[in-house]
């Protein structure tokens, strides 16, 4: 895998809109904290119609386990997920995201259990496009739950892309895929131009699992 990455040293929430825009994300270096950009090729996405649910996590779906909630906790989520031996997600990128999700642009979906939060993932709504960050479980499945609920949702919210950046054996599991940048960013335009948005949901998402 080869990709595109340009230092730079501040952060803030145009900014990061703006490359989300153009195909770029930030990370930081979890030991510098420095923070860079980066458009990878190939880039990793989640195909909105192709997502397969194992028989195991589509019980836990059935029994209704977990209450999914959108938007409720984002800030907890994403201390979650940089709640790990060594991350990508530093303080100035939780100040900024958390920033973003004030404005309306990023989004946590969470997966509760007896009231507390079990597991969540968040990410970036522009038009019709959705990043994906992160995400962290500390149930079995709590993560994988909140994903289904993402894609329902997007589904029927009529978003075009669901971007999930670089390729791990998790994702994987639920049809990701990895295409040309040039590709990536053909999806993104279109996506981009979509007149959607990533809304309310009107009831819990996680049944829709069942006609897939």
């Amino acid at each position: 895998m080869t990709g595109t990455r340009r230092i730079h040293s501040q952060l803030d929430a145009a900014t990061v809109l703006a490359a989300y825009r153009a195909g770029y994300f930030p990370m930081a270096d979890p030991e510098t904290r420095a923070i860079s950009w980066y458009s990878p090729d190939p880039r990793a996405i989640i195909p909105l119609d192709e997502f397969p649910i194992s028989r195991s996590l589509r019980q836990t779906i059935n029994k209704h386990r977990f209450e999914v909630r959108l938007d409720t906790a984002f800030e907890s989520v994403i201390r979650s997920c940089a709640d790990r031996e060594e991350t990508w997600i530093s303080d100035e990128i939780i100040a900024v995201y958390t920033e973003l999700h004030r404005l309306g642009h990023a989004h946590s979906v969470e997966s509760w259990l007896g009231g507390v939060l079990a597991g969540g993932l968040y990410g970036v709504a522009i038009g019709g496009a959705f990043f994906g960050e992160s995400m962290f479980s500390r149930k079995t499945d709590a993560s994988k739950v909140a994903l289904v609920f993402l894609v329902c949702h997007l589904h029927d919210r009529g978003f075009g892309l669901l971007d999930s950046q670089f390729i791990n054996d998790h994702i994987r599991r639920f049809g990701a895929v990895e295409i040309k940048r040039s590709d990536y960013l053909a999806r993104l335009r279109g996506a981009l131009s979509l007149k959607t948005g990533f809304g309310e949901p009107t009831k819990d998402k996680t049944g829709d699992a069942n006609s897939r």
